[in-house]
């Protein structure tokens, strides 16, 4: 059996919902505005994120609870034991931070899955982030470039699947050897010549690995 890993976005493909705009909703209206500068270029990403993220004014249980509260997709834990199963180690690649998917890992029982992501961490009321500016995957716009950590696994992994669902996933699903796109991310891999499966859940994604025999 081929030496394989799915990596999978998180924010809009295993949640169903970004964890900023939980925060924009519930404690940072200002956030909407915001949102309209980042989306016409006058933010970066990740500045974006920071701003927001430090926006939310709470203590750290009430911050934890609202994580658990992000509706995930209901099939990803059984599809993750399904890789794990089948030889595939399963990976998250997220544009976010670590500090809330690792919440959200251990509440639902997820164990052995590394997490490439910005890394966060609580004080004062807030989640911030720790961007290393030497790290090897740093990136300017998103704190964590993508495309490196694929192009990294590749050299590990004779096949890496990969799972996006918005416009930071476009340029990893350059890199990987098969992508699946939901939602944004198919408009936007079709526009540039990039192929993919499209899908609305990993339900569909195990369906097609199981019809290539990747998952038995």
């Amino acid at each position: 059996m081929e030496n394989w890993a799915f990596v999978s976005d998180f924010d809009g493909t295993i949640s169903k919902k970004d964890f900023y705009w939980l925060v924009i909703e519930s404690y940072y209206p200002e956030g909407q505005e915001l949102y309209k500068k980042w989306k016409a270029g006058e933010y970066q990403d990740i500045d974006f994120l920071q701003q927001v993220f430090q926006s939310i004014d709470q203590n750290e249980e009430q911050i934890i609870e609202d994580i658990l509260s992000l509706p995930i997709d209901e099939h990803v834990p059984s599809f993750i034991e399904a890789v794990q199963e089948n030889g595939g180690d399963f990976y998250i690649l997220s544009a976010g931070t670590d500090y809330y998917i690792h919440h959200i890992l251990n509440h639902y029982g997820i164990h052995d899955v590394p997490v490439f992501s910005n890394k966060g961490y609580y004080e004062n009321q807030n989640v911030h982030l720790s961007i290393d500016e030497n790290h090897k995957h740093y990136s300017r716009r998103y704190g964590i470039d993508k495309s490196k950590v694929i192009s990294e696994l590749k050299e590990k992994y004779d096949l890496v699947y990969f799972a996006g669902d918005s416009e930071p996933d476009s340029h990893p699903a350059k890199v990987a050897d098969l992508t699946f796109a939901k939602d944004a991310l198919q408009d936007i891999l079709k526009e540039n010549g990039v192929s993919f499966i499209g899908v609305e859940s990993f339900k569909d994604v195990e369906r097609t690995l199981r019809e290539k025999g990747t998952i038995r």
